[in-house]
């Protein structure tokens, strides 16, 4: 027997040896820790409660965390609700310091079942920790639910969306995998599984011709540019060339002329930027990149 298991099987002693607290002692306790600090009085309230963090740990065994980790992680919320409760409230110890465990071992779950931080909101939380009940309730029930049916019924229940259940549903399914874990395939040659992974980026080779592409694009372009006079350049560059581009009004007042006059300029100045790079590429001078 490990001595972990030893350790858990006195401390579940110790527990259930402990008495049950009037609820004037319980009180009483209560108000020596907050009002004293007194350490004999929240060992005692502590130790009476212990069955409780026990009781509520058990219902979280499925989950596939050691049990004597569950246990402590409990008994971290039930310290924390001795320092939180007000004992002039007139509400049982047990009653409040219920919620602290619950969610003291939950938290501890949603960190340490997997590797991949799940359950940040409110309704994820439930999502994760009410899936598998719902899911055989409804199964059970009626047995002729496809699946994307089974997601909605629960999705409504909980009150998140159905996607969010097929996503959890697949993380509950099965461990956590290591990208480095070895797959071999049927001729006996083995690769790691992050080999298998497709990029969404793109290839090499695609990077090289769009930079290539690029370059001469802007070459072409300034190129053709000089085409256009002085004022046309400027109404082009500041109309198409910066990320916002002026307006007509504005650039009419920069010149001394009208809004209409300005964008004749433009009109004109684009054809002429259009008829210099035509002229260019019927010359050869216009040379697509090399795929």
């Amino acid at each position: 027997m490990s001595a972990s298991t030893t350790e858990r099987r006195e401390l579940v002693r110790k527990a259930m040896k402990a008495p049950y607290l009037t609820r004037e002692e319980e009180h009483d306790l209560a108000v020596r820790w907050r009002d004293n600090r007194d350490e004999k009085a929240l060992e005692k309230l502590s130790l009476s409660h212990t069955r409780l963090v026990i009781s509520v740990a058990s219902k979280f065994r499925n989950f596939g965390l050691p049990l004597g980790d569950l246990i402590q992680e409990g008994h971290v919320g039930l310290l924390e609700a001795a320092a939180r409760f007000e004992p002039e409230r007139e509400v049982r110890f047990s009653t409040y310091a219920t919620w602290w465990i619950r969610a003291s071992i939950q938290d501890y779950i949603l960190r340490n079942w997997s590797i991949v931080r799940g359950g940040t909101s409110s309704s994820q939380k439930a999502l994760f920790f009410n899936l598998r009940r719902l899911r055989a309730k409804l199964s059970g029930n009626q047995q002729n639910l496809t699946d994307s049916e089974l997601h909605q019924k629960i999705a409504d229940a909980i009150g998140v969306k159905p996607a969010d259940v097929a996503t959890m549903n697949a993380r509950l399914s099965g461990p956590d995998t290591s990208l480095n874990a070895p797959v071999t395939d049927s001729e006996g040659s083995s690769s790691d599984r992050q080999d298998f992974l497709v990029s969404d980026a793109p290839q090499p080779d695609d990077i090289v011709s769009e930079s290539i592409d690029t370059e001469r694009r802007r070459k072409w372009l300034a190129s053709a540019m000089t085409v256009l006079t002085d004022r046309e350049l400027k109404i082009v560059r500041e109309r198409r060339l910066t990320e916002e581009g002026a307006t007509l009004e504005s650039l009419g007042q920069k010149l001394g002329i009208s809004k209409e006059r300005v964008r004749q300029i433009e009109s004109r100045a684009m054809e002429k930027l259009k008829t210099a790079l035509m002229d260019a590429n019927r010359s050869g001078s216009l040379v697509p990149a090399a795929v």
